[in-house]
């Protein structure tokens, strides 16, 4: 039997890096318990009002966020605030699928494309791999707007 999984980055501004990978990926935020989000409106705003109404303090307000598969296919991507920098590179990191069924220049064309797209969200590039078959397909190494490492292949 497989297992769901949840994805956690450790983060500074948990909100704000959470809005980054909702929008790289297409993701949405997903509302407080037991609160109706009205369409149109953000789930980011009702978790503001929701956390105020229970308490929580205006500076524990950024300490965690989440981001949900609209469709419910991918898994949940989980925010944790940590005082500590990223130093190292990760061990681990994500392979955003931005170019499926694209071969050659025209993928690499795509993925030029989706590029370009996260680097105005706040993403860095960092370096562009060439196609090399029939090992690699060609790919982009990126960061996102804390450092952590990712691909778009």
């Amino acid at each position: 039997m497989s297992r769901d999984i949840q994805i956690t980055f450790d983060a500074h501004d948990p909100r704000a890096l959470s809005t980054f990978w909702r929008d790289a990926l297409g993701y949405v935020h997903p509302g407080p318990p037991g609160v109706e989000v009205p369409a149109g409106t953000d789930p980011l705003d009702a978790w503001d009002e929701f956390l105020a109404g229970i308490g929580v303090p205006p500076e524990q307000r950024n300490t965690n966020s989440a981001i949900e598969d609209p469709d419910g296919h991918g898994p949940r991507v989980f925010f944790q605030q940590v005082p500590e920098d990223k130093v190292a590179k990760n061990r681990v990191h994500l392979d955003v699928r931005a170019a499926p069924g694209l071969a050659g220049e025209e993928r690499m064309a795509a993925l030029e494309t989706e590029c370009a797209r996260l680097v105005a969200l706040g993403a860095n590039r960092i370096r562009r791999f060439e196609p090399s078959p029939p090992m690699s397909a060609g790919f982009i190494v990126m960061a996102d707007p804390e450092g952590n490492e990712f691909c778009l292949d």
